[in-house]
């Protein structure tokens, strides 16, 4: 995990910090529990599995106490190179953590996208805990249920439930995990969210506007670069895009009839990203064909993920 060095911050005796890995089967609501528990969306979010692809860090902080949260890709059995990729970054990360968070469904149970996930747990060598999240959409019965089926799964540390998206049980979950970090100092400065650069972070918001824009598999199939950044002496900036994909047909989808879909996410993504560095944004996006760019390892390390080599 990348960390910042030299600073002062939360430098007390009381002072705690440690990483909480989030891992869980796909869409699980992992990264709407990180927004939440940060207070501020770091972690793009859409109704499709498989939206995270590499790690994402969001700092939260509770008292003297700074709970870097990763949000991990979701785990699920692997069938291309990048899914293999995803998977082993969920691993490394929960296995570098000071403690895991197994985040779970609650709506859709222990149902078989946890089976691989429940296989590979007792190699975390961490403290575990579970997290029932999506509460508000089951009746309390059934969670109590569900609760006692999960204690028969592994020995959590603790099970907590919770609703990400209402906030509904998250105070009780930061408080716990504020006091459980580690104690030491502050690794990041207290303004500071997340620890991915601006030009990566607005890439991630085209990505996330053009999963919520396009529609069935095309979305994996694409990925967007931030290839070029200036402020502008007016105080606004001027950013760049490069959307991949794989075919030609891909590419006509994206940009819609007379350039109409494109231009949609390019205003959804412009807004975004402007709110994000606090000044007015000119936001061009150009798609290109990149016809294997799933097998470029550099495309992988822009991911922050590992490039398997088989």
């Amino acid at each position: 995990m990348t960390e910042a060095t030299g600073q002062d911050a939360g430098a007390s005796e009381a002072s705690r910090c440690g990483f909480v890995a989030l891992i869980g089967a796909p869409n699980s609501g992992k990264s709407t529990l990180i927004n939440a528990l940060v207070g501020a969306k770091v972690a793009i979010v859409t109704h499709k599995a498989q939206t995270t692809r590499g790690p994402v860090l969001g700092i939260a902080l509770a008292g003297e106490s700074q709970i870097i949260l990763v949000d991990t890709p979701g785990i699920f059995q692997p069938k291309r190179r990048l899914d293999r990729a995803m998977s082993m970054a969920a691993w490394t990360r929960a296995g570098e953590a000071d403690l895991v968070a197994l985040v779970i469904d609650a709506e859709r149970g222990l149902d078989q996208a946890l089976e691989l996930v429940f296989a590979n747990l007792a190699e975390t060598k961490r403290p575990i805990i579970a997290v029932l999240n999506k509460i508000d959409l089951v009746a309390r019965p059934e969670l109590l249920h569900l609760a006692a089926d999960l204690s028969t799964r592994h020995a959590f540390a603790e099970t907590f439930m919770i609703s990400a998206l209402t906030g509904d049980g998250v105070p009780d979950l930061k408080s716990y995990l504020a006091r459980t970090v580690p104690r030491g100092p502050w690794l990041y400065p207290e303004d500071q969210l997340t620890d991915a650069p601006l030009r990566q972070a607005a890439a991630e918001i085209t990505r996330e506007k053009l999963f919520l824009r396009l529609h069935d598999e095309l979305p994996y199939s694409l990925t967007v670069e931030t290839a070029d950044w200036k402020e502008l002496k007016d105080g606004s900036v001027r950013i760049e895009q490069t959307i991949y994909v794989m075919r030609d047909s891909q590419k006509k989808i994206v940009l819609g009839a007379k350039g109409a879909t494109i231009k949609a996410i390019s205003m959804a993504a412009r807004e975004d990203i402007a709110e994000m560095v606090g000044a007015p944004v000119h936001l061009f996006l150009f798609v290109k064909v990149r016809e294997r760019w799933g097998e470029d390892p550099e495309r992988f390390r822009e991911m922050g993920l590992d490039y398997p080599k088989e």
